[in-house]
């Protein structure tokens, strides 16, 4: 019943959206279709994916950041979906506390919450208490590796069939995302790995006093069960703060996923809101080290030299360096490519006398938005990257409706600049804007530290 309720669950959308190009889908002309429309078509597509159950959520987010195959207003859309599922019941997850520990959550915690605080596609978090240590205890849903092989098995027949009927790039495109995805998930629902994942990721953060990593609890840590340190925190598109708050933490954000990317070569590859809080203090909490990917020096090098063109403003700087990542299209006019180089750059430095050109422009041009239509492909790697660029840019936007990432990410790349390249074997000559990014910093910093002091 299972491939049944799929197909009758995703079919009408199908047809919807085969007739924007024939009417009666064989033939006909193409319908006119309202922006309205288009809007109200994504929610209803987006509210049937998450019926589906966390298979169709968890893809629902990996295409999420995938412009170069959707287009709006079915991105942004999709970019709302975060996990909502309904919660395990209770009596669930105590069978599997009691199947990892052979104990009751009464046996093993000195206090469990039975309402969760948290219930995602994967798993569900409960707050408890062991020895005297505050801890969310996150359980593997029941059932859910299986319900997750079948329903991928049934995802990649439906999109053979799709590509023998409609060969085009962007059907293949969405065929190879589920064959990664497939690859991928498996590692997500191994809570050993994780656990390796993020010890390894709070060693690499402990110096930064502004990032916080939840140490786990090893001695509990088990195949579908693992505790961590419970961190009090609000959820990073949920915060009530100025705006010269709101842009520290952005700052923050993109200095934490520079290192990741850059510097560290081992990048949380599931950033979206529900992994990020904000603690009273207004440090950020990063969690979820299920999708966790390494980045080759090789590729890191590359990235860092299409940043610095972009820092630069040179577009031929940055088609050297699309090229160089694998991202521009076999036999792609290059004219098409410069075109789209030039359009980000202007987006993104551009500034408008009026609020209204000002708005357009941002709707209009955004990075992600434009890829659609240009002979752009994401390699593996850019699709991690991709989500963090869309993450950073929806947080940037929801509390600065003007945010533009580059020039806010530009000074933050500077001043890492020697770092990034050290760590990648390079002998950086630090350029005088680079320096005068880091001095400006340094006294920034030394600045909050006196305020604090006083």
């Amino acid at each position: 019943m299972r491939p049944l309720r799929i197909i009758l669950t995703l079919l009408p959308w199908v047809v919807s959206l085969l007739r924007d190009r024939r009417r009666w889908v064989l033939w006909g002309a193409p319908l006119r279709r309202s922006p309205a429309f288009h809007r109200a078509r994504a929610e209803g597509i987006v509210a049937a994916i998450a019926a589906l159950g966390p298979t169709f959520v968890k893809l629902a987010q990996v295409f999420g950041a995938r412009a170069d195959l959707i287009g709006e207003p079915y991105i942004s859309v999709l970019g709302t979906l975060h996990d909502q599922v309904p919660p395990v019941p209770i009596a669930e997850i105590e069978r599997e506390l009691l199947g990892a520990y052979g104990k009751t959550p009464e046996e093993l915690f000195e206090r469990f919450d039975r309402v969760p605080v948290a219930a995602a596609s994967l798993g569900q978090v409960h707050r408890a208490t062991y020895k005297g240590r505050d801890v969310a205890v996150k359980v593997l849903r029941p059932g859910v590796e299986q319900l997750i092989e079948q329903d991928l098995r049934i995802a990649r027949r439906i999109m053979r069939w799709m590509a023998w009927q409609w060969p085009n790039p962007h059907v293949r495109g969405v065929a190879a995302v589920i064959d990664e995805f497939s690859a991928r998930i498996a590692d997500e629902m191994n809570f050993h790995l994780e656990a390796e994942y993020a010890t390894e990721i709070r060693q690499n953060f402990l110096a930064e006093e502004d990032v916080v990593v939840p140490a786990i609890v090893h001695e509990l840590t088990r195949q579908r069960v693992i505790v961590l340190d419970f961190v009090e925190g609000q959820r990073i598109d949920r915060l009530r703060v100025s705006d010269d708050e709101a842009n520290r933490i952005t700052a923050v954000l993109i200095e934490m996923y520079i290192q990741m990317m850059l510097i560290d070569g081992l990048f949380h590859a599931d950033p979206h809101p529900g992994n990020l809080l904000v603690t009273p203090d207004g440090r950020l909490v990063l969690l979820d080290f299920g999708m966790v990917v390494r980045v080759d020096p090789e590729v890191r090098l590359r990235l860092i030299r299409t940043v610095l063109a972009a820092v630069r403003q040179d577009p031929q700087g940055i088609v050297d360096g699309f090229n160089a990542l694998g991202l521009i299209a076999p036999n792609a006019d290059m004219r098409d490519i410069d075109r789209l180089v030039n359009l980000l750059l202007d987006t993104a430095y551009r500034q408008d006398t009026t609020t209204q050109d000002r708005i357009k422009m941002i709707l209009a041009d955004r990075v992600m938005h434009a890829l659609y239509d240009f002979p752009i492909i994401l390699p593996r790697d850019m699709v991690y990257f991709a989500r963090t660029a869309s993450l950073i840019e929806g947080l940037g936007t929801r509390y600065d409706p003007y945010f533009q990432a580059i020039p806010v990410a530009s000074p933050i790349v500077l001043r890492m600049r020697s770092r990034i390249l050290r760590s990648l074997g390079e002998t950086p000559t630090p350029s005088i804007a680079e320096i005068a990014t880091v001095a400006g910093f340094a006294v920034g910093r030394l600045w909050k530290r006196v305020k604090t002091f006083v």
